[in-house]
């Protein structure tokens, strides 16, 4: 793991609420220079522990109006059945998100879709048919009151107080 001081840590907290943030609001929120924060933000990019920089849309202002969590299970667990698997799941834009699982389930998807319609013919007609599926099971999202919240850094600087503590 990288090393990683308070001010890297208080950079990466303030700009997990506020990516858009300009070096100049950084040095504001963290007592830094704008050029120290943008040598900080260099090594954070280099090193991964920034992966990239993107623009949250709400699903449901965008018509995609139903989120589905699913369980999907493989018949078999061969080397390039699982490839195959990862290659095709790559594929289906409304599979926003796949973890390889330990438990009931092999893989849990996060899928959107405009409507229940929409989601009952992606999984009939796409998911079913990407090859090695045995079974899948969705959970219907009623309401989401908590999203995209940032990672919790408080493990990595527990005395810090500059660090927040709300997540």
């Amino acid at each position: 793991m990288l090393e990683l001081d308070h001010f890297d840590l208080a950079l990466l907290d303030v700009l997990q609420r506020f990516g858009r943030a300009t070096h100049q609001q950084l040095g504001e929120q963290v007592p830094l220079s704008p050029s120290q924060i943008g040598r900080r933000l260099q090594r954070l990019e280099a090193t991964g522990v920034i992966e990239g920089y993107r623009v949250v849309l709400r699903p449901e202002k965008l018509g995609l109006g139903v989120t589905a969590f699913t369980s999907l299970k493989l018949k078999h667990h061969g080397d390039s059945i699982i490839e195959q698997f990862q290659q095709q799941i790559e594929m289906l834009p409304e599979v926003l998100e796949c973890h390889a699982t330990v438990g009931d389930a092999d893989y849990l998807l996060r899928i959107v879709a405009p409507d229940l319609n929409a989601l009952s013919g992606f999984v009939m007609k796409k998911l079913m048919r990407v090859p090695g599926v045995d079974s899948v099971r969705s959970n219907i999202v009623l309401t989401t009151f908590k999203r995209n919240g940032p990672l919790p850094l408080t493990h990595l600087a527990e005395d810090d107080p500059g660090l927040s503590k709300s997540t």
